[in-house]
């Protein structure tokens, strides 16, 4: 006899858990969603962060990764400390030394890139509802990496000298914040810098009120005009309690990908025992090349090459931005690094805007995602370094036609 089976209805599957809140909370990047929608080749782009590559150093760069392969490459290419390679720490703490902030190697945690070094704070320092201070306007990603902490992000105010250390100090008593993050040197997004009579009385509210300050320096060598300001880290009240970070991205390459923080020792391993839950250590090959570098180039003439390009691409900026503007705005004149800030008249709305000026072949980015409170949504950021003054001036020009052709009613 044959047996008929039914088959029994297919049963639905069940719903997978849902992603974590931080994941489900937290945005990408409005510059990078930017830069994936002027990527065609005719958009002069004002919009990215990224250093000229036609000014990298890629025969010297390329001739470190030579000599580490000839002579180490089974060291190369194995595991390494989560610290760091010795010869890289050593190097980075001779320098930090002679920059004015006595340093050991033993003080240095290598990273993979300094926005690492962000996230490793995050997870040393930040239970999620934890109050994190930082400035206004202030760098977008360090707004991502507390954000996806879970952290309550409260900025301070300023002005063309930096954070007010006043209002500082309020914010302190009344939200009892774990942290403070400034970039004080040619800050991103506006190319600001904080001056010395300001980072002095930002350590001593950090000494007086109990605070750690993440001082973010990946900008601070690539200055064309003025004088150096010490470092936050090297005021008396601030030494114990500031976490200095650096990088190579913006003096050697980002494609290396390599950052380091400077850290009190507790704090320091913190970040150590954070790091091999993340990635174990940084590529070895990528630190002994750039150890390798620093021994057989001069990283400070590089440099210096670097910056003089970069001064002469912002003055070729700062000629055009009146024509390019309407009337009413008002920008910043960096000493370096590689931003300007551009505040238009009150009635623009430049986040509303950007479609239309990307129509010509031109792009910034708003300046509302780089606020954590209140956008102001008449401002802008414009990066300057990686064109040409030739190409600068025409973008400007492209800027200015769509600022006209847009204009909204006064």
């Amino acid at each position: 006899m044959t047996v008929t089976e039914t088959a029994s209805p297919a049963t639905a599957p069940a719903p997978l858990p849902p992603l974590a809140a931080r994941a489900r909370s937290t945005g990408g990047s409005a510059v990078r969603e930017i830069l994936a929608v002027t990527a065609r080749p005719e958009v002069i782009n004002f919009a990215g962060g990224l250093p000229a590559p036609e000014l990298f150093d890629a025969e010297g760069i390329a001739a470190a990764y030579r000599a580490v392969f000839a002579e180490a490459p089974a060291r190369a290419l194995q595991y390494s400390t989560t610290e760091g390679e010795p010869a890289l720490r050593a190097a980075l703490a001779a320098r930090t030394t002679a920059r004015g902030l006595a340093t050991d190697p033993d003080d240095l945690l290598v990273t993979t890139g300094s926005q690492q070094a962000l996230s490793l704070l995050a997870t040393a320092l930040l239970e999620p509802g934890d109050t994190v201070l930082v400035e206004s306007p202030c760098y977008l990603a360090a707004l991502q990496a507390f954000g996806f902490a879970g952290a309550r992000v409260v900025a301070v105010p300023g002005d063309e000298d930096g954070m007010d250390p006043v209002a500082l100090e309020e914010l302190v008593l009344r939200e009892r914040p774990k942290l403070l993050y400034t970039v004080p040197t040619f800050q991103n997004p506006t190319g600001r810098t904080m001056s010395a009579a300001r980072r002095a009385a930002v350590a001593e509210v950090a000494g007086r009120c109990g605070l750690w300050i993440v001082e973010d320096d990946p900008y601070g060598e690539l200055r064309f005009e003025g004088e150096r300001v010490p470092w936050i880290a090297s005021y008396d009240g601030a030494r114990d309690r500031t976490v200095l970070l650096g990088s190579f991205s913006k003096v050697m390459a980002p494609g290396l990908r390599l950052g380091w923080l400077r850290a009190p020792a507790a704090l320091r391993r913190a970040c150590a025992v954070a790091k091999q839950a993340a990635d174990l250590h940084t590529p070895t090959v990528n630190q002994l090349a750039a150890a390798r570098y620093l021994a057989d180039r001069d990283l400070d003439a590089h440099v210096a090459r670097v910056a003089a390009a970069y001064g002469t691409r912002r003055d070729a900026m700062l000629a055009g931005l009146a024509d390019a503007l309407p009337a009413g705005s008002a920008w910043t004149r960096p000493e370096g690094g590689m931003f300007l800030w551009a505040r238009l008249p009150e009635r623009y709305d430049t986040t509303a805007l950007l479609p239309e000026v990307v129509r010509h072949d031109v792009a910034y980015v708003p300046g509302a995602p780089f606020h954590a409170g209140e956008p102001d949504r008449a401002t802008l950021r414009l990066c300057f370094v990686t064109q040409t003054p030739e190409q600068i001036a025409e973008g400007l020009r492209r800027l200015g036609a769509a600022l006209r052709e847009a204009t909204p009613e006064a």
